[in-house]
């Protein structure tokens, strides 16, 4: 015989990490961040995306065979059966050697999803309880914009208040406040509180929190928990759940083009945007042809009226050359958004006055 024989015996449970928080936090950024530290290479990651078009995947710079995409909805209640059955995949694929072997689980939520659902799940479910165990959750805030979060989404609140590790993101931005210090501290009294910006949010202060427990959170959570033992989602036959169900003013779609635009007039469509329609937009986030250098696409990221300066990539990510920006907004029309996109492409058809009107005479927004 030849080769180190197999170990007996059941194989210890892989530590999953859940990675949260709200739309435009910077949990991408951070997984981005994580993923290049060394010493976490064998580290799996999952993850969700809310809207018809994926774009995460495409800027976590590791997104090869440990990568998987949920696009069906956020990890609450519309994909909870597609999660399990990826994780169960996953499983099967490490177990008869069709991925390299990895330590960990790192799922990145969408920025809508209620945390309750899935720990729920992780901490539940019969077979995932055997091969898995909830090591920690880790929640990203945004310093600009966090105390608006907190007031206006429950989720966010959720989000926090299940927290073991709270990365508080964009500090150089603007430094967070006693106030929103003191409220993640009530909301998350057991949490530690890190600042990415300033670098404390390394692997090592994030993950390995140690086995999560409910009864060291705010007493809440455990009716948040309560609350979705007892829903079981049998909405009776022929239901279907709404990938944009949290409220019925939040939707997500997509403006997606071949065609390339220039980058003055990329510019102005965006400062537009944000002057009249800032509070509106959740989130923006995508990749955009630029017409004085299609072959290098321009990453954009946004919150509300804050975006940040556009990467340029030396390469297209994927084999798909269009933009692609994804808009997740509040009370806002999609048609208002993709006429005005295409008013500044110069594309004759162009229905909305209102949109038109503004390229030709953007100081009424000033």
């Amino acid at each position: 015989m030849s080769g180190e024989p197999k170990p007996r015996g059941p194989k210890p449970p892989i530590p999953v990490t859940v990675l949260t928080g709200f739309l435009g936090a910077g949990k991408t950024t951070l997984l981005n961040r994580l993923l290049k530290s060394p010493g976490i290479e064998d580290t799996a990651v999952i993850i969700n995306e809310f809207g018809e078009i994926g774009i995460d995947h495409l800027l976590v710079e590791r997104a090869d065979e440990g990568v998987m995409e949920l696009s069906a909805g956020c990890l609450c209640c519309t994909i909870r059966g597609d999660l399990i059955a990826t994780m169960e995949n996953l499983l099967r694929s490490l177990d008869n050697g069709r991925v390299r072997p990895f330590k960990r689980l790192v799922i990145e939520t969408t920025g809508l999803a209620d945390p309750a659902p899935i720990l729920h799940t992780l901490m539940l479910h019969p077979y995932l309880v055997m091969r898995y165990r909830l090591d920690g959750v880790v929640t990203v805030v945004d310093a600009v914009n966090g105390a608006a979060t907190l007031d206006a989404h429950l989720e966010s609140v959720k989000q926090v208040a299940v927290a073991d590790r709270i990365a508080l993101t964009k500090t150089d931005l603007a430094p967070a406040s006693e106030g929103l210090r003191a409220r993640l501290q009530r909301l998350a009294p057991g949490a530690v509180l890190l600042d990415a910006a300033a670098g404390e949010a390394t692997p090592a202060a994030l993950l390995r929190a140690g086995l999560w427990d409910p009864d060291t959170k705010v007493p809440d959570v455990a009716r948040w928990l309560a609350e979705e033992a007892h829903d079981t989602h049998d909405h009776g036959p022929g239901f279907t759940f709404d990938v944009n169900r949290h409220d019925a003013a939040i939707r997500a779609f997509v403006v997606a083009t071949d065609r390339a635009i220039p980058a003055g007039a990329f510019e102005l469509f965006l400062d537009l945007l944000r002057a009249a329609h800032g509070p509106k937009l959740l989130r923006v986030k995508g990749i955009v042809k630029i017409a004085e250098d299609p072959t290098r696409p321009v990453v954009v990221h946004g919150v509300q009226h804050v975006f940040h300066p556009p990467v340029v990539l030396e390469r297209w990510p994927d084999a798909d050359q269009r933009t692609r920006l994804v808009f997740i907004v509040n009370g806002l029309a999609q048609d208002d958004v993709r006429k005005l996109y295409a008013a500044f492409l110069g594309e004759p058809r162009i229905d909305a006055p209102d949109a038109q009107a503004l390229v030709d005479n953007p100081l009424r927004l000033r």
